[in-house]
């Protein structure tokens, strides 16, 4: 199959729309709009995500320090820490799971107040992903009256997974287990909604808004294959059924 076809319902779909499709094993990439930038919604959680890695492993912060919810920190859903207790005590490495697998805002801003948003954003540009923002934390509302958004590319999340997949982010080891966390991905309507009972696991994040649906990662095909799908101002539930179909022939691959 190749790749390209898997481009052509895009014709049909309105909206601010990138994709891009790589099969790991032969290098045959496929890509619309690639260097479009996009609203990240939660996708942008991938470079706190990073971040948070490159501490753990320097020292800069223990993964087992202990952090102490407060209500301040509270923020609406996704999440659980919303509607936990104020006073919970929560491990860093734990509150960085809870961002990616329940794409927990809380957790988010939390961990955006410990790495900083500038070392974030350090972090990105050093390993080529600079293309990737984490312009302000989740439900800030002064920022996005002010125009401020976090934004990602399609070619930059699909280096990110690229880089995450050989090892390169931090250390093998450390990309290991951000691939892990990855792979325990709760919110799984999008790429997975057919993969999971053919028994193809999918390692990724979502994102969503109003008028926005995303979700990027690994398909573990017999050979690994990259997807990247972004969506502004679309029809959401029409870019949703794409996403699933589209995953669903990648995973034939």
């Amino acid at each position: 199959m190749a790749l390209n076809s898997l481009l052509t319902p895009l014709e049909a779909l309105n909206g601010n729309l990138s994709v891009w499709l790589e099969d790991t094993s032969t290098g045959e990439t496929a890509f619309f709009r690639p260097d479009a930038p996009h609203i990240a919604a939660s996708v942008i959680k991938l470079g706190a995500l990073l971040t948070a890695f490159e501490d753990f492993e320097s020292g800069r912060l223990d993964p087992n320090a202990l952090y102490t919810l407060r209500e301040q920190d509270k923020v609406p859903s996704c999440g659980a820490l919303t509607y936990m207790h104020a006073g919970l005590q929560v491990s860093y490495l734990d509150i960085t799971t809870l961002m990616i697998i329940l794409s927990d805002n809380t957790a988010t801003n939390i961990l955006a107040d410990a790495l900083g948003l500038d070392r974030i954003n350090l972090c990105l540009a050093r390993y080529g992903l600079g293309d990737m923002c984490f312009c302000r934390k989740m439900f800030d509302a002064q920022a996005a009256a002010k125009g401020i958004q976090n934004t990602v590319t399609a070619r930059s999340v699909a280096a990110f997974f690229r880089k995450l997949l050989a090892g390169e982010l931090v250390s093998p080891g450390a990309s290991q287990q951000m691939l892990k966390i990855l792979g325990d991905q709760r919110l799984n309507g999008k790429m997975p909604f057919y993969l999971h009972s053919m028994g193809i696991d999918v390692a990724h994040k979502t994102g969503e808004d109003d008028g926005t649906t995303h979700d990027a990662g690994i398909i573990y095909a017999k050979h690994p294959v990259i997807a990247v799908f972004l969506s502004n101002d679309t029809d959401v539930p029409a870019f949703e059924r794409y996403i699933q179909d589209s995953a669903r022939e990648l995973a034939r691959i």
